[in-house]
């Protein structure tokens, strides 16, 4: 009994940190507080910062933050993938930058080729590809790694 009340606090504790640090949205669905963002429910328009860590290639949540504030990354699009079976690492890596250059332009309002942005992709893995996760996540970044400031949509940058 005492391992169960055990278990109890610890999963409190886990459940209330999660919850203290966690970015906060306002009624649109945007950062207005900067903290963990579930990188399985990415909005478009989220503003985040390029993870401090990762389990392997895996990302679970990123560091969000208010697109009003410097940042390093902005989602663009999300996109479902219907193919049937896991496709292997390089067909998806190649599906994923395909489908998210498709979609820069008219999100930037200029072309990949001339902008001074690049994209960042994070997409199914294998491993999370057996727990049902069929999205794209399409982000951009600044090339020279400098931060960006306010959303890049129709920045023609």
């Amino acid at each position: 009994m005492k391992n169960l009340a055990f278990y109890l606090v610890v999963a409190a504790i886990a459940v209330g940190y999660n919850i203290m640090t966690s970015a906060d949205r306002d009624s649109t669905g945007a950062i207005v507080d900067a903290g963990s963002v579930d990188a399985f429910n990415m909005h478009v328009g989220d503003c985040f910062d390029d993870p401090t860590s990762t389990f392997g290639d895996e990302i679970s949540s990123l560091p969000g933050v208010p697109c009003a504030d410097p940042h390093d990354n902005e989602v663009y699009a999300l996109i479902d993938v219907t193919m049937e079976e896991y496709p292997g690492d390089d067909a998806m890596w190649e599906h994923a930058n395909d489908e998210c250059l498709k979609r820069f332009e008219s999100f930037v309002g200029l072309e990949y080729e001339s902008s001074a942005l690049d994209i960042y992709t994070m997409y199914p893995s294998p491993e999370s590809w057996k727990q049902n996760d069929r999205e794209v996540v399409c982000a951009l970044y600044d090339m020279n790694a400098e931060k960006l400031m306010g959303s890049m949509q129709d920045s023609g940058i």
